[in-house]
């Protein structure tokens, strides 16, 4: 009649027929036993794609700190010493990545790239960073995947390695960095070098934000030639590498036009309230 509820087609079955069904329901069938070969298949994927998010969690926090720690290079009396604690740290985080090769062994790493991404960028940042105050000059992609080749060296791994005489080659893992990983990295390292040439400056360096400017613009210029064809994350990283580029040049225009009349410690003081005022300019605009 009118304003009554319409029947759903499975009302028409009582509740102790599909009960029944259920239990008629052979677990042993093929069909069954298909099903929960997928459901074992995709728990012991998401279980690794946590474990790898966990791995890529702590190679972020590594590679942050060695970063940190390699801006007290250029205020350290020992720089010396700073490189060699950072390659430690490296070291450390380099251990981390073996492990991420160990469990993509056999697997299809671009399934699990959303998972290891950020942590890779965040390692190409502290090595790349480190390479340029020691060389001055950016490291490739293929000295990064270099440092990336691994080969068991734990002693239970040698003893098993050594009893099979049929194997004598050690295992190697490997795990290479996208082309996208690595120009993200570098996109990242535009701002702590900005922080570098901040750090000098107050600490009466003149020549490094010189260089910095000059680096720094042929990084901005061989990503302009990338321009809209990549990937969206390099093309949103670009604006951020544009404002380092731009607080690096007007550090080396106060320098130029002012350095002689300014004392050195006020310099920093100088490019602070400079750089301020250029964010308060973006932030209008």
């Amino acid at each position: 009649g009118s304003g009554g509820f319409r029947k759903r087609k499975h009302d028409n079955f009582p509740h102790g027929q599909r009960r029944e069904e259920k239990e008629n329901v052979n677990p042993s069938s093929a069909l069954m036993m298909s099903f929960k070969s997928f459901q074992l298949e995709l728990d012991t994927r998401h279980d690794k794609y946590e474990r790898l998010v966990k791995l890529s969690r702590d190679i972020t926090i590594e590679s942050k700190r060695t970063i940190f720690l390699l801006h007290r290079f250029t205020s350290a009396p020992n720089g010396e010493e700073i490189l060699n604690e950072s390659e430690v740290k490296l070291d450390a985080v380099r251990r981390k990545i073996k492990q991420v090769a160990q469990e993509l062994i056999g697997e299809d790493m671009y399934q699990f790239h959303r998972a290891i991404s950020p942590g890779l960028q965040e390692y190409v940042e502290a090595v790349s960073f480190q390479y340029f105050i020691k060389t001055r000059s950016l490291i490739s992609v293929e000295e990064i995947n270099k440092q990336l080749i691994f080969t068991a060296e734990d002693r239970e791994e040698t003893t098993n390695t050594t009893s099979n005489s049929h194997d004598k080659q050690p295992q190697t893992w490997s795990l290479k960095v996208t082309p996208v990983d690595y120009l993200l990295g570098v996109a990242d390292l535009t701002g702590e070098l900005m922080r570098l040439c901040i750090s000098s400056v107050g600490n009466g360096d003149i020549d490094t934000p010189f260089e910095l400017s000059q680096f720094l613009r042929q990084i901005y210029d061989g990503f302009t030639f990338i321009g809209n064809t990549g990937p969206y994350e390099v093309s949103k990283k670009l604006y951020t590498l544009k404002q380092s580029l731009a607080k690096v040049e007007n550090a080396c225009y106060t320098l130029k036009v002012r350095g002689s009349e300014i004392p050195k410690h006020m310099l920093a003081d100088v490019f602070s309230t400079k750089t301020e005022l250029i964010d308060q300019e973006e932030g209008l605009s």
